[in-house]
């Protein structure tokens, strides 16, 4: 299983657009990818899940990736938050 932690510091947190991007990223894997934000943990391939935790500017939070593809997939997710300004 990879893991990495991440800051958000986007004003406006993962809201629509950014969780989009997030969503389509993961579903590129197919690993099992989950993001965790304060002890809950949703499916990072689910819109819903993602928009339901209500993540915002100064949250922590961390993504799980367990698969065959679970680096790869990690990297990329990372690579998209840092690309769509949601941390650094």
């Amino acid at each position: 299983m990879e893991k990495k932690d991440f800051n958000v510091i986007a004003e406006t947190g993962i809201h629509a657009r950014p969780a989009t991007l997030l969503v389509q990223t993961a579903s590129k894997f197919n690993s099992d990818i989950n993001l965790e934000y304060k002890g809950k943990s949703v499916n990072l391939k689910s819109i819903m899940g993602v928009m339901s935790l209500g993540v915002g500017q100064g949250s922590d939070v961390t993504i799980t990736a367990e698969g065959t593809d679970e680096a790869e997939a990690i990297a990329a997710i990372a690579e998209t938050m840092q690309k769509e300004g949601l941390s650094n």
